[in-house]
């Protein structure tokens, strides 16, 4: 995923305009959701907006119909006539460019299978594809927009999210009032069910002594204590903990620095309940009192308890 960062004050010095954030994704992945939930938490927002209008929405005078002062969230309909990858680009590259405001790109994701069986359970028609399938709609909008989800600076990807869990996600990548930040979010998830999608790095815990083969521990996860204690009691667990620790310390500051907004860092081990949900928990605490923005994510466990346990904050 492409990063740009842009400085929250104007070349001159000044105090810059409110911060943009340009949402678009496929249809049916969450974008109007995510755009309401941007307008809960302060942000003007205008959806379906034409590309050939952005300049100038954004240049209008004071008591021209925008709302001064707010920062804005505008959703980029791929069934508007002007879009393309290119125009959406070069409009970003355009706003970033001028340096009075903090612009954004929020690509809203979801796996094609997810998105497929979305247009089944409601019978809509693709808006891309009215009078073929569903399935060709969604290949040929994945395929306009490829280019647009590279370019993003955030990527939500919305295929195990409920409408509640995308809010809450958004909510840990955009500060109220608009002012971007770096978030850490740390997930724990099991081999078995594959990597998780959209994460920067991931470790394998694998390696580490399994509570799974303690029948008193087995029905626990790796968020009670006797099972974090079994976890930290193998001999390799303190030099792993120190190392990646020591790793983060050297890479969260280089990212944010670089204007990165959020970096997921994935844990695995086989079940995804006791060693990858330890570590995970060990590692949000002590990025956490260092002072970082961090939330933690347990994949199969929220599987377990049918996806209601939203994401965390620590």
């Amino acid at each position: 995923m492409t990063q740009h960062h842009q400085s929250d004050d104007a070349p001159d010095g000044s105090t810059a305009e409110p911060p943009v954030i340009l949402v678009t994704g496929p249809s049916g992945a969450g974008r109007s959701t995510a755009i309401r939930a941007l307008e809960d938490m302060g942000y003007e927002a205008i959806d379906n907006l034409p590309l050939s209008l952005l300049p100038r929405l954004l240049t209008a005078p004071e008591g021209s119909g925008g709302q001064q002062g707010r920062p804005m969230a505008l959703g980029v309909d791929p069934r508007n006539r002007d879009f393309s990858a290119e125009a959406v680009i070069d409009a970003l590259e355009s706003l970033c460019a001028r340096g009075d405001r903090h612009v954004q790109l929020l690509f809203v994701d979801c796996d094609p299978d997810v998105l497929l069986r979305r247009f089944s359970e409601t019978r809509r028609r693709h808006p891309l594809a009215p009078a073929e399938s569903a399935q060709i709609g969604i290949a040929r909008e994945m395929d306009l927009l490829r280019a647009v989800r590279t370019r993003a600076d955030i990527l939500i990807d919305t295929t195990e999210l409920s409408p509640h869990e995308l809010r809450a996600e958004l909510e840990q990548w955009v500060r109220p009032g608009g002012a971007a930040r770096l978030a850490v979010s740390v997930h724990s998830f099991s081999y078995k069910r594959g990597l998780p999608r959209g994460v920067d790095m991931v470790f394998d815990c694998r390696f580490l002594r399994n509570p799974y083969w303690e029948p008193s521990l087995r029905s626990l996860d790796g968020r009670a204590p006797e099972v974090a204690a079994h976890v930290a009691a193998d001999p390799r667990f303190e030099a792993f903990h120190a190392q990646l620790s020591d790793m983060m310390r050297l890479l969260l500051p280089a990212f944010e620095a670089e204007g990165k907004s959020y970096l997921s860092i994935a844990l695995g081990c086989t079940g995804g309940q006791h060693r990858s949900v330890a570590v995970a928990e060990n590692l949000a605490r002590t990025l956490a009192e260092e002072g970082w923005q961090v939330s933690i994510r347990h994949r199969e466990l929220e599987r377990r308890t049918g996806g209601a346990a939203p994401q965390q904050a620590v």
